[in-house]
């Protein structure tokens, strides 16, 4: 279960001494074709790493013939010779390959500012082609790890075809994106057009509806690879629909794995005026420091939903707000409704339902508690 899983893809994760506190470190996923389509979408910060801002030109053209990611440092605000790393490694993988730099995606997670060595970095690479295999998807996966406490991959079989997947991500959990290194493959037949509008359809409904806690990364990509090895060629809707449920999946184990939380919740409005003015609402809930202290505490306290309603600019009447927890309609018509008591937070699923009565539109936006243990690994992140 991995991005081998479709034919046509090798892959690796080799240790090239990047990281402080060692394990691999250096991933590599090459494209084998015949086809060798591909999309990706990055981080919409302003800021943006130096592989964001080389990987950026790279797909322009719909043709990537590898990725190759680094752990143990983000390579962001590093100056020029920080982007000259970037070049360099994407460079390397070209040359083993018998291909053009500008068909390598570049991407990097760690530290912000911290500049990676380059001759361990270029070392890595050279290891990495070397232990290049249709069995080296697990490697790869444990490669991009960083605060993770565990790989994420993904499997979803088509009609003769196939997505397998890849993720890092624990923390810095926010639009767009999610803080996260995401590499997908297929072997399915899927020109550079399809896949992006697949692809674009995908994350606006999975990464980019998971929020953590409101901060956004510098250095998230999302790249998916066609080969096209199967020499099957899916309807755009079911390949869309695969690749859906690919994203979902990898982002629902990201939450689970989102740094010390002891829940997941998932946030869904009904009854929105618009799918827009749905996530909003969502949203705000999920970045109240409030409302996740609560649910840390098993504390039910609906007032904290309602509160976070109220900061956006959905339509809806104040008076006339229902609010469920768990299946238990805890305030309706914006009043006290069941007894929240009756609301059982022992379990690290988590629902809330919010009916604002003003259209037919909905959305859901996941997040999880904020815990003693998520304040402890992100004050001591750069130790």
């Amino acid at each position: 279960m991995s991005v081998t899983t479709p034919q046509g893809f090798r892959a690796a994760g080799v240790e090239a001494g990047l990281k402080t506190s060692g394990g691999k470190d250096v991933a590599l996923v090459v494209n084998d074709g015949p086809a060798f389509d591909s999309a990706t979408v990055f981080t919409a910060n302003r800021c943006k790493a130096n592989p964001v801002l080389w990987s950026q030109e790279v797909v322009k053209d719909g043709t990537v013939r590898a990725v190759v990611l680094n752990s143990g440092g983000a390579n962001c605000y590093t100056g020029p010779d920080g982007f000259q790393t970037t070049h360099a490694v994407a460079e390397q993988v070209a040359g083993h390959l018998g291909v053009g730099a500008v068909d390598v995606v570049v991407c990097s997670t760690g530290l912000i500012g911290l500049a990676n060595d380059r001759d361990q970095l270029l070392a890595g690479v050279d290891a990495a082609y070397a232990a290049l295999g249709t069995d080296g998807g697990q490697a790869a996966a444990e490669a991009i790890m960083t605060t993770d406490s565990v790989s994420k991959q993904v499997v979803v079989e088509g009609a003769g075809w196939s997505i397998g997947g890849m993720a890092k991500g624990a923390g810095m959990l926010a639009p767009q994106l999610a803080t996260m290194l995401v590499v997908l493959t297929t072997d399915a037949v899927v020109p550079a057009a399809d896949l992006d509008t697949a692809l674009r359809a995908a994350t606006r409904v999975s990464f980019d509806r998971l929020d953590s806690d409101g901060c956004m990364s510098t250095n998230d990509t999302v790249t998916v690879m066609a080969s096209g090895a199967s020499g099957i060629t899916p309807s755009l809707d079911d390949f869309t629909q695969a690749l859906t449920q690919a994203c979902t999946d990898l982002a629902m184990q990201l939450l689970k794995d989102a740094e010390g939380a002891d829940h997941e919740i998932a946030i869904t409005t009904l009854n929105a005026a618009t799918e827009d003015e749905a996530v909003e609402v969502g949203r705000s809930v999920a970045r109240s420091n409030l409302f996740k202290a609560a649910v840390f505490g098993q504390d039910p306290n609906w007032g904290r939903v309602l509160a976070s309603i109220g900061t956006t600019s959905a339509r809806f009447d104040p008076a006339d707000l229902d609010v469920a927890m768990n299946g238990v309609w805890v305030c309706r018509q914006s009043t006290p409704h069941a007894d929240p008591s009756g609301v059982d937070l022992t379990g690290r699923e988590v629902s809330v339902t919010i009916d604002l009565k003003s259209g037919t539109e909905r959305a859901t936006v996941w997040t999880n508690d904020l815990t003693h243990a998520y304040v402890h690994e992100n004050s001591a992140y750069s130790s």
